[in-house]
């Protein structure tokens, strides 16, 4: 499937690297873009990614055919909002959220629901910003979509069609199996990333001999903690009744191994690391 012109409202590393792979597979797709600063929009024009030099009306996007809302979950909202009555009947709007529940009910109560298919990329870095995108972001990695019932099956399966040909995997299920999974795998780790680099500083003495001998282990399960915290203070509250429940149960968790280390219990520590 062509797409002739893109949008993009947002121009960070997802953004930029979707930009990016489609100008490599596609070079003749038109695509603009605005973002929060004016040297990102610049930039990506040098590069010549995007046809505009500096930032546009939200006018300008009334003609294209895919729009990709790439900025944090609440703005994307917002965006979506003044959008509306501008946007083509025939425009697939997608966004690259880690949460679907708030702008699936945005899209529904401003009536874009067969025009509305929610993104996902697992891919991206604790890096942020257009200056760290790349073409390679989404290769082998998977793309989830999400749709309601009442969305076109022909247009879902052409705009799958054309994220594998950017080098993703697609994977189609229901915003709230996405929403609950993501919280699983992606919002809960981040909070326990940020909570544990936080509890060692505190916890550090005074000349910083925690943070200097912190290798590669600590590294490795701390690096997430380095995201955006705008973006992830937005993520938790949109999808919070997800993450409050697994946070909860996660507790428990670690309740039950303070547990086994007072009485003693071998066995479940044992078990805890041979099973994982």
């Amino acid at each position: 499937m062509l797409y002739n012109k893109i949008g993009f409202i947002g121009f960070g590393l997802i953004g930029g690297s979707i930009a990016k792979v489609i100008k490599e597979k596609y070079p003749g797709t038109e695509m603009i873009a605005i973002a929060s600063r004016e040297h990102t929009i610049a930039q990506a024009y040098a590069d010549g990614l995007i046809s505009n030099e500096t930032m546009l009306p939200l006018t300008a996007f009334s003609d294209c055919d895919v729009l990709f809302l790439c900025a944090p979950v609440k703005v994307n909202v917002d965006y979506l909002m003044q959008l509306a009555p501008i946007l083509p009947k025939h425009c697939i709007i997608t966004d690259v959220g880690s949460v679907k529940g708030d702008i699936t009910q945005a899209v529904a109560e401003l009536g874009l629901t067969s025009q509305f298919i929610g993104g996902h990329p697992m891919a991206g870095s604790e890096a942020i910003g257009y200056d760290h995108s790349n073409a390679h972001l989404l290769e082998n990695a998977y793309y989830i979509l999400t749709v309601t019932d009442d969305f076109p099956h022909e247009q879902l399966a052409d705009f799958s069609t054309f994220i594998r040909s950017l080098g993703a995997l697609t994977l189609i299920m229901s915003p709230s199996k996405h929403d609950f999974a993501t919280a699983c795998i992606s919002h809960l780790p981040h909070v326990i990333a940020a909570s544990l680099v936080n509890f060692v500083q505190e916890n550090d003495f005074s000349d910083e001999t925690m943070k200097t001998i912190a290798a590669g282990g600590f590294r490795d399960i701390t690096r997430i903690a380095s995201s955006s915290p705008v973006m992830w203070e937005q993520i938790l509250f949109t999808n919070k009744d997800n993450i409050i429940s697994l946070l909860e149960d996660y507790k428990k968790a670690i309740d039950q191994t303070i547990t086994d280390l007072k009485t003693d219990n071998h066995k479940d520590i044992y078990d805890i690391f041979e099973q994982s």
